[in-house]
């Protein structure tokens, strides 16, 4: 896939007029107006690098040819070895910068830059679908650990096992949504379960829906739509929360939407936190232009957790991976599970980004 040379061109232009701008005392002495500009600035600036490694990795692949080519070398094999040698390194540097290359180019969801509502439910395979919810939350929480993220538990429902029927929290980030939306859909999980005595491979699924954290000026909701119930909190806390009935349920009395918190030890905190989480499925519906879109849209997402049904498959006793939209396969199990999840957000993102140019196209 060729880089858009007129693409990079404009991002660096893009880039010279804000350093430009930026520079003007006039704009430093506006605080609003010179936070924003900055920030657009911050958000180029990893376009910007990257291009610059490009085109640099180019022109030394250029040069090198150049004196393969111009004779200088003479029968000097050793020479010759060496240059080949480097020339062959400098274009495997050259390929792997024109994948980053062509994520920072792909066309985005306007909400890519926002953070994330995460919610994993258990699906088929009983306690060991619970088991495998949590194995895919401690997944996520490596990830995010990786990328700087902060995840904040809204709300769950675990099993004594320690597992999760549902599990929903925050994963706040700037563009935490572009690199966790292509997570939506069922996982498949294929090992022998803690509860099989016989010694069984099984197969188990869990689903996680990936939405983008609305802001209070996404979707206004009428706070007379809404009934909230306080409740004493479940789980562990210690006396705390026998004592308090901190916890919040919130429903949304047009589409009946319930959504409960009972992480943090405030009331208050716990009804903010609740309120994202319905703020973001909301204003999710509000973006398609009717219900029945959504409610396709996040069957297609979550589905019903049948067997059959799956993005991912996690392979314990083969060690393997596989992402079935895109055919890859990684045989890197542990370090996955661990949150080592880049390899495959980067080429769902590149195939977003094939797919997107071959639309343009037609």
């Amino acid at each position: 896939m060729a880089i858009d040379k007129s693409k990079t061109d404009l991002i660096k232009a893009k880039y010279e007029e804000l350093t430009g701008t930026l520079s003007d005392p006039a704009v430093a002495s506006r605080p609003e107006e010179y936070t924003k500009y900055s920030k657009e600035l911050a958000a180029l600036n990893p376009q910007v690098e990257a291009i610059k490694s490009y085109e640099a990795c180019e022109k030394e692949i250029e040069g090198i040819l150049a004196l393969l080519e111009s004779g200088d070398l003479g029968s000097d094999d050793e020479m010759r070895s060496l240059a080949n040698s480097e020339l062959a390194d400098a274009k495997d540097r050259l390929a792997a910068l024109e994948k980053e290359l062509m994520i920072y180019l792909t066309p985005g969801d306007p909400r890519d830059s926002r953070s994330v509502i995460l919610e994993i439910r258990a699906g088929a395979g009983g306690e060991e679908s619970a088991l495998f919810a949590s194995d895919l939350f401690k997944m996520y929480k490596g990830y995010a650990a990786l990328k700087g993220f902060d995840v904040s538990v809204v709300d769950m429902s675990p099993t004594e096992l320690g597992g999760y029927k549902e599990i929903i929290a925050e994963i706040d980030g700037p563009r935490a949504y572009s690199r966790m939306k292509f997570e939506s859909g069922v996982h498949r999980v294929q090992r022998v379960p803690v509860t099989e005595s016989g010694g069984r491979v099984h197969t188990s699924t869990a689903t996680v829906a990936v939405l983008p954290k609305a802001e209070p000026t996404d979707f206004e909701i009428n706070p007379n739509d809404l009934k909230i119930d306080r409740f004493r909190s479940s789980g562990a806390g210690g006396q705390h929360i026998n004592k308090t009935s901190s916890a919040i349920r919130i429903t949304h009395l047009p589409t009946g939407m319930v959504v409960t918190c009972q992480d943090e030890r405030s009331q208050i905190q716990n009804k903010e936190k609740a309120m994202e989480v319905l703020q973001s499925r909301l204003w999710a519906i509000a973006h398609q232009a009717d219900v029945d879109r959504i409610s396709d849209e996040r069957k297609s997402q979550v589905g019903t957790g049948d067997r059959s049904e799956r993005i991912r498959t996690y392979n314990y006793h083969q060690g393997r991976v596989t992402d079935h939209r895109i055919g890859l396969t990684l045989y890197k199990l542990d370090s996955i599970l661990a949150g080592d999840l880049d390899e495959i957000v980067d080429a769902l993102t590149l195939a977003q980004a094939a797919d997107n140019a071959s639309s343009n196209e037609e």
